[in-house]
This record gives structure tokens, C-alpha cells and sequence, in this order.
């Protein structure tokens, strides 16, 4: 019986979902809104943020956010073509643009981190 990669994919399209739906929102909050309006007592100078980038738990942090939403996006676009547009056929090669696409941006996303 052959092995397949999908409970892999499945995985990756959880995790994606998961840092979508509760931290992308969060960290959207944070920087966007309380961050620049001085809630909380801080504001977004750039040394504070240097110096908090820095740190190993903030780069892993933002590869995370950066990284997992890509490998659900591609997820779900590759059932959406597969399912909704009848391509079942080309299954192997949607597979293939798909998760490259998104492995490429997660590697984009780990070279910015990385550079920071």
C-alpha cells in the first residue's frame, strides 16, 4: 500500500487556520490599533520593536504568522480547484503548484525573519 503525504497537508492546513483565526487578528489588534493609539501605555517606536524583533521568540513568532497561513491558503485552493472546477484530473500537479507556492513563501517568510 502506497503512503501518502496528505495527513502532512492536513496538518499544515490546520495549523494555518488556527494562526489565522486567533493570532493574525490579535497581532493585527496589537500593531494596528492599541500599539499606535498608546492603549496600554506603549507605542510603536522603532527601537522598542528592533529590540523585541531580536529576540529568537519573536522571530519564530512572526515566522509562524507569516509562514502557516500560506500552507492553509494553498490548501484550501487546491480543493476549491480540484472540487469546484472538476480538475481532479490534474490533482498531482495542482498538488504541486499549490504546496510549492506555499513552500516558497514560507521559505521568503523564513529569510525575512532570518535578516531581521
Amino acid at each position: 500500500m502506497r503512503r501518502s503525504a496528505e495527513p502532512f497537508w492536513w496538518l499544515l492546513f490546520a495549523a494555518g487556520g488556527t494562526v489565522a483565526a486567533l493570532l493574525v487578528p490579535v497581532s493585527i489588534a496589537l500593531t494596528g490599533l492599541a500599539a499606535p493609539l498608546g492603549w496600554g501605555g506603549t507605542t510603536l517606536q522603532h527601537a522598542r520593536l528592533a529590540a523585541l524583533v531580536s529576540h529568537p521568540i519573536a522571530r519564530l513568532y512572526l515566522f509562524v504568522l507569516i509562514a502557516l497561513p500560506w500552507f492553509h491558503a494553498a490548501h484550501r485552493i487546491r480543493f476549491t480547484l480540484a472540487e469546484g472546477l472538476q480538475l481532479h484530473q490534474a490533482g498531482r500537479l495542482l498538488a504541486a503548484i499549490c504546496y510549492g507556492t506555499a513552500s516558497v513563501g514560507a521559505a521568503l517568510a523564513l529569510l525575512a525573519v532570518v535578516r531581521l
